[in-house]
């Protein structure tokens, strides 16, 4: 369990006798599938599944949920996991030969006991280190030879971390290319009363059109249809303003240039076995991602992705908004 002061899935660090200290714990989640519960000393948490090295909750240190997840999501192999953080590796979407999304988020991942050295300093004791390598069925369907180590982290102050570091093990000199996305449901309290800051005036390919090219206008994203697009070299912070809430989300990510925005709106909706029909009202996808110029690993090479989420209280009165801050400040 990759933790220093958790080797067991113990629920409290050796280092202090308190019951509110971070702790990381192995446990069966639905259907006996096995999941990491990490939780953090104010009360935060988030669990993992190891079925998609899959985050399917994240709470604040109210208890409050802040990912969607369908109360229809099928916890049962081939299925994806519907909501939460699905990882799209090494293919997202339908842009190659894979099944949607490639393979990484319905494989059963392993949890990582001896992760090379992490080159990020982190204040978090609430962490696991998980790792995929390739089935001889993935190497059937992508021949490549690869590590994919991620960790998952609960700061302090109930942010949450997923670093993904992927290497090309290839022995015989072999690079390969690879489409990536941190798959992230936000739930919101309505999607009408929803605005993005952050995307404004950018290009984006719209998945609605025949990933036709268009640029954003200067006004933030709001939503009243369904919406599929890929934004184009976009900032390293995306706020998620939930007006009804008061809560503004905070994306901030490094080494994932793309953005995607999706809510699949009421038709779309109906036609997924594993969705809600009115669930689209609550939740809204956006997507850290690199998706327009594939990274290309030569044998040896690691490549690495890192998304941090934050919940802070908006202050919304008058239409006038408190982003600007967040997007701007630290």
């Amino acid at each position: 369990m990759s933790t220093e002061k958790e080797k067991t899935s113990a629920p409290s660090s050796s280092s202090s006798s308190s019951s509110s200290s971070p702790s990381v714990e192995l446990c069966k989640g639905v259907n006996g599938l096995e999941k990491i519960l990490l939780r953090e000393s104010r009360g935060s948490s988030t669990e993992v599944y190891l079925y998609g090295g899959h985050v399917t909750s994240w709470k604040n240190d109210h208890g409050e949920e802040l990912l969607f997840l369908s109360n229809k999501a099928i916890f049962k192999t081939p299925k994806a996991i519907r909501g939460g953080i699905p990882l799209c590796f090494p293919q997202f979407g339908g842009l190659g030969t894979l099944d949607q999304h490639g393979f990484a988020r319905n494989r059963f991942w392993a949890i990582d006991d001896d992760p090379p050295p992490f080159p990020t300093n982190t204040l978090s004791k609430a962490f696991v280190d998980l790792i995929l390598k390739p089935s001889e069925e993935d190497t059937k369907i992508w021949p490549h030879s690869f590590e994919f180590r991620l960790r998952i982290a609960l700061g302090p102050g109930g942010d949450l971390m997923l670093t993904s570091r992927i290497r090309n093990t290839n022995s015989e000199g072999k690079p390969f290319s690879f489409t990536f996305a941190y798959h992230t449901y936000f739930s919101v309290s309505d999607i009408s009363e929803v605005r993005v800051e952050g995307l404004e005036t950018l290009d984006y390919l719209d998945n609605l059109q025949n990933k036709e090219r268009f640029t954003e206008q200067g006004d933030a994203l709001t939503f009243e249809s369904e919406v599929d697009k890929i934004y184009l070299s976009t900032p390293t912070k995306i706020a998620i303003i939930d007006h009804e809430k008061k809560r503004t989300f905070v994306v901030r990510k490094d080494g994932l240039p793309d953005a995607v925005v999706w809510n699949p709106w009421d038709k779309k909706a109906k036609a997924l076995a594993d969705f809600g029909d009115d669930e689209y009202k609550h939740m809204l996808c956006v997507e850290a991602a690199a998706i327009e110029k594939p990274i290309t690993l030569k044998p040896g090479e690691e490549w690495k992705g890192r998304l941090e989420l934050s919940a802070v209280p908006s202050s919304y009165c008058s239409g006038q908004l408190d982003p600007q801050r967040v997007l701007l400040g630290s």
